[in-house]
């Protein structure tokens, strides 16, 4: 039984074991959980390095076709398949609430949203090894000052460390992908970098990025109710200049004027 990618998933399909294998050995947390979950495991090239491994495996696929292929091929996880959309998941019911490792070949047409998706579980995923396109890997990894930089840059690393672990070219994927691909390592951190309201926080990043060549105090200054500290030295910078620190000690320099 051989399954074509469908568009429609953002599926396309890792061939190379080798490069498999080594994502597999990323997880470094799974002793501690002693659970993983994976995203879309198609016809399960990741999944048989996974399946290996002493800890409890689950793996969440939207595609029926690919659901019955995994539940033919590897039948000892016929019952831990959850057959949903990972973004419509209710991830505190997958383990009963116990912390789990996530990991993936995700389909890039929604490589972002599980990113947020995982900030949003932090308490849960204290790690996330994933495959992504290459310039959005770069994007989550890089550091303030880059063209890169930005809303997922500053709002993933306020709670992870992340690690860029290597790339992935076009052929190693059926079909290829026409970009380059990388693989990534979330792992929480001890301690947030953040010390404020962390909704606020989002929100004035996102917004001050909505507007990324603009000095922060053109677009923070609807935002803001006591004008004069618009003088500050932090509203003449633009956004990419702020480290999530900086960001952070912004939030909170508003929150205490409004």
């Amino acid at each position: 039984m051989s399954l074509k990618a469908k568009k429609s998933f953002g599926q396309h399909f890792l061939v190379q074991d080798s490069i498999a294998s080594n994502i597999a050995e990323s997880l470094k947390l799974t002793a501690e959980t002693g659970k993983v979950l994976e995203i879309g495991p198609g016809m399960g090239m990741l999944t048989k390095f996974l399946i290996e491994k002493d800890y409890e495996l689950k793996v969440v696929e939207a595609d029926r076709d690919m659901v019955a292929y995994i539940s033919e091929h590897f039948p000892t996880l016929k019952e831990r398949i959850i057959f949903e959309d990972f973004l419509k998941v209710n991830l505190f019911k997958v383990y009963n609430g116990d912390p789990f490792c996530l990991i993936g070949n995700f389909p890039y047409n929604i490589s972002s949203q599980i990113i947020f998706k995982t900030i949003d579980h932090m308490d849960i995923i204290p790690e996330m090894v994933g495959m992504f396109q290459l310039e959005m890997a770069e994007r989550v990894a890089t550091k303030e000052g880059s063209k890169t930089y930005g809303v997922i840059s500053v709002l993933t690393q306020a709670f992870f460390d992340v690690e860029f672990l290597f790339k992935v070219k076009k052929g190693s994927f059926n079909p290829p992908p026409k970009v380059e691909s990388a693989v990534i390592r979330l792992k929480r951190r001890e301690t947030p970098r953040i010390e404020c309201s962390y909704k606020t926080f989002r929100t004035i990043v996102k917004l001050s990025f909505s507007q990324r060549r603009k000095m922060l105090r053109n677009t923070l200054k609807g935002m803001v109710k006591n004008k004069e500290i618009l003088s500050e030295p932090v509203f003449s910078k633009r956004p990419e200049m702020l480290s999530v620190e900086e960001f952070s000690d912004l939030t909170k320099l508003i929150l205490e004027n409004n």
